[in-house]
């Protein structure tokens, strides 16, 4: 087992990891997550023996909250940090990596923890407790992670658009029926789910399994780093907007990046009119 401060990681075997997310109390993604995930996939290069890994939370309420729009512009002085602008970067290494990549979902994935879900291979979500969502339009902003281009992707155009500019939750059956991830599983039977699916993959030659995922990336292909790299400085220019830092700073008083009502129902705080008046 390898701990860092946002990221244990368990080798179930030398092919099969889990990643286990703790940021108490929201799991926010932060610069430091960002600066670990990045030594993780330099770890995940040079390994010779890994086939599968999977991503999972250890906060029943969070997968991952959100990206961190308080500590933006904070560097951490430890491997893998990088700017913000450098997770288009990330998301293209997640695609064409020789490790297949599951995210297992269970809490709140919205934003920046949405789009590090689809940054993975493949998801697998609770049908009772995962919770997606895009809410980036209902705060004042766009998505800067590969959520519009993953979802216009995967959903299509028409459910992209409602996923983006409805800045709702969805739940796991949705979600599943529009793309937006693998399966909706009962969350009784996720754990063992996973476990098994991920074992599976692990007992095959690793050969296969990456010209598998190679040529499926060149029959579907999947986001540029220049695709991604234009939505994140778009997302980076809304920041500066006088309307998006006066609704930031309402939302802000209404609880948002804080622990309570606000994080864990989102999806209809965000659209009460009468708190924005």
């Amino acid at each position: 087992m390898m701990t860092t401060d946002r990221l244990t990681i368990t080798k179930a075997t030398p092919a099969y990891w889990a990643v286990s997310i703790t940021n108490p109390p929201i799991n926010i993604y932060d610069p430091e997550m960002f600066a670990e995930l990045n030594a993780l996939l330099d770890t995940l290069d040079a390994d010779k023996n890994v086939k599968v890994i999977v991503f999972e939370s250890t906060n029943p309420d969070f997968f991952v909250a959100h990206y961190d729009f308080l500590r933006a512009d904070v560097m951490p002085n430890q491997p893998g940090a990088a700017e913000f602008n450098a997770w288009s970067r990330m998301v293209v290494r997640f695609a064409q990596s020789r490790v297949i990549s599951i995210a297992k979902i269970r809490g709140r994935a919205r934003g920046q923890g949405s789009e590090l879900a689809l940054a993975c291979d493949i998801r697998f979500a609770s049908r009772e407790k995962a919770i997606l969502g895009q809410p980036e339009v209902g705060v004042g902003c766009v998505p800067g992670g590969g959520g519009t281009e993953w979802l216009a992707q995967l959903c299509g155009r028409s459910r992209a658009l409602e996923i983006l500019c409805g800045a709702d939750d969805f739940d796991a059956d949705t979600a599943e029926r529009y793309g937006w991830i693998n399966r909706s599983v009962p969350d009784e039977e996720l754990d063992v789910f996973v476990d098994r699916f991920a074992r599976r993959v692990a007992s095959f030659l690793k050969q296969p399994l990456e010209l598998a995922k190679k040529l499926v990336n060149v029959k579907t292909g999947f986001p540029t780093e220049a695709q991604l790299w234009n939505s994140n400085h778009a997302f980076l220019g809304t920041q500066v907007w006088p309307e998006t830092r006066e609704r930031f700073d309402r939302l802000l008083a209404l609880g948002f990046m804080q622990p309570g009502d606000m994080e864990l129902n989102m999806g209809e705080r965000i659209g009460r009119e009468e708190d924005f008046r």
